[in-house]
Order: C-alpha cells, then sequence, then structure tokens
C-alpha cells in the first residue's frame, strides 16, 4: 500500500475489542517510533506512560471519560492508553523556542503523536487521540509530578469500528503555492 492509502485508512477509533489485548511486541515497536521522531535540536521533550494494567486502564479510562458532556465513554474499550507528558526541552530548543516565540514542545509532542498512531495503525490497531480528560487524576492516578504537563492520551487497541469516508476541506481551500492565498 502507498503511503497515501495507508494515511487515508488510518482513523480515530472509538470502538475496541476490550477481550482482545495488544502484544507486547506490538507496544514495543510503536514506542519505538516515537523515539525516532524528530524533535527539535533533538530534544525529545517527551516521556510516554503505557497503562495496559486492566485496573488501572480503566481508572485511566474514568479521567477520560464527562458525563454532563457525554464524550470518551468508549476508552474502557481500549485495552492500553499511552499518555505523552511533556518534558523539558534542551538549552537550544529552548532557546529557539524563546527567540521564535513558539512551542517547539507542544509541536514535537504532536509529531510523536502522529508517529504513535501511525504505527499502530501499521500494527493493525486502532487509535484515538485524547486531549479532553482530568489531567489532575492522571497525575493523581500515575504519580506524574504536578510540574509536569500532561498533553495527550492515546487509547489503542483492535478496532471494531468501520472504515468511514474521511471528510475534509477541499485541497485548494488549504493550500496555495508562493504565497498566501485563501480562496474562501
Amino acid at each position: 500500500m502507498d503511503f497515501v492509502e495507508f494515511v487515508k485508512t488510518r482513523q480515530s477509533d472509538r470502538a475496541f475489542d476490550p477481550a482482545r489485548p495488544v502484544e507486547k511486541e506490538k507496544i514495543d515497536r510503536i514506542i519505538r517510533t516515537v523515539q525516532l521522531a524528530p524533535s527539535a535540536c533533538n530534544a525529545q521533550p517527551w516521556h510516554l506512560i503505557v497503562v495496559d494494567d486492566p485496573e488501572l486502564k480503566n481508572k485511566v479510562a474514568d479521567a477520560t471519560s464527562s458525563r454532563i458532556l457525554g464524550i470518551n465513554h468508549f476508552t474502557k474499550q481500549a485495552p492500553v492508553h499511552i499518555l505523552l507528558v511533556e518534558e523539558k526541552v534542551n538549552l537550544m530548543s529552548g532557546i529557539g523556542g524563546w527567540v521564535k516565540n513558539k512551542d517547539y514542545a507542544q509541536i514535537d509532542l504532536g509529531i510523536a503523536a502522529a508517529h504513535l498512531v501511525l504505527a499502530a495503525h501499521a500494527e493493525g490497531l486502532g487509535s484515538c487521540i485524547l486531549g479532553w480528560f482530568d489531567e489532575d487524576k492522571m497525575k493523581e492516578l500515575l504519580a506524574i509530578p504536578q510540574s509536569k504537563r500532561v498533553w495527550l492520551d492515546i487509547v489503542i487497541g483492535y478496532s471494531t469500528q468501520p472504515l468511514r469516508d474521511k471528510k475534509r476541506k477541499p485541497i485548494d481551500e488549504i493550500v496555495s503555492f508562493n504565497g498566501y492565498v485563501k480562496t474562501k
């Protein structure tokens, strides 16, 4: 499969087979891709927490869902949660970020997350990137220092969700060449 076709078949899955655990070898390969992800000045400002203990995973899943908003209740089905915790950038990335007024750590975490979900897809797994969760509860459950930020929780498992058509803006609305031109 070429890369465009591969990306077309990756989706945010919200239905998983809770009885089918993810093999440790697959998790190890997924983690390796994050280790290899590029980052500004090679800072690698991330720490991954893999949660696969069923009891703890259910508590983490509870921290992602909201009864009031009715969201993220599917996360208990996923057998694995991988949290991305921001670590400090190195000196060069920190100086560059200050000079250019850009948060390179957040950019790098996005790149790491993209590597993670594409690697999961390559392993035949579904995934969903979650930004909505009770960060304080996550810190409490996983002994994460209060000074750290938990940016994302990525759930992975064997998807039971059919492939959906992607609804995307047309290319001419999101791309221009040789200058900023907005068509709409």
